[in-house]
């Protein structure tokens, strides 16, 4: 059986993006980029939002990691490419080859049978489809930059409280902390 993991990049004010929608507050370093590209070598597939997996899937199969990028960001582009991919969206209409399209009605029940099919991490990603999901959620990660961003749309947006207990924390020279929290 499977565990789903949300991970998500914030910044130490709790946003996963700024005011204006833009994720580019992060600087990693290459401690971080080996540390994202070692979960992503445990993680039997990526379960994205629509918006998450539009600011993923272009970048990692397009744009970088091509010949002459450094070598951490072509490791890390060939093991996105080579990661199962879902994405969760009713406005979506195609998907590359490599990518399966799961409609919101169907997401639950979906998530539920990756789970009990799976071995290993299945890692969700989005705060909308997190919060729709926050009871198959098992781990809960989160990188925060050295960056407050003063409002934005923050990592998960519950309205209930959820008791969680720390697992693993660490920190990389870039002020960039680590942080996994299990349920309590």
């Amino acid at each position: 059986m499977g565990k789903v993991i949300y991970w998500m990049n914030t910044s130490i004010d709790g946003y996963i993006e700024d005011p204006s929608g833009a994720l580019d507050f992060m600087h990693p370093d290459d401690d971080f980029q080996r540390a994202a590209a070692d979960h992503v070598r445990r993680t039997a597939a990526f379960l994205f939002g629509r918006r998450l997996y539009e600011a993923m899937e272009k970048p990692w199969t397009q744009d970088l990691g091509g010949e002459g990028a450094p070598v951490l960001e072509r490791e890390f582009a060939q093991l996105y490419k080579d990661t199962p991919r879902y994405v969760f969206s009713d406005s979506l209409r195609t998907v590359p080859e490599h990518v399966t399209l799961v409609r919101r009605k169907d997401a639950f029940s979906e998530v539920e049978r990756l789970k009990q099919e799976t071995d290993g991490t299945l890692q969700l990603g989005g705060p909308e489809l997190a919060v729709s999901m926050v009871d198959l959620i098992d781990e809960f990660c989160v990188y925060t930059s050295p960056v407050i961003l003063g409002g934005g749309k923050p990592y998960l947006p519950v309205t209930e409280k959820l008791r969680l207990s720390l697992a693993e924390q660490r920190s990389f020279a870039s002020g960039i902390t680590f942080r996994r929290y299990k349920r309590s």
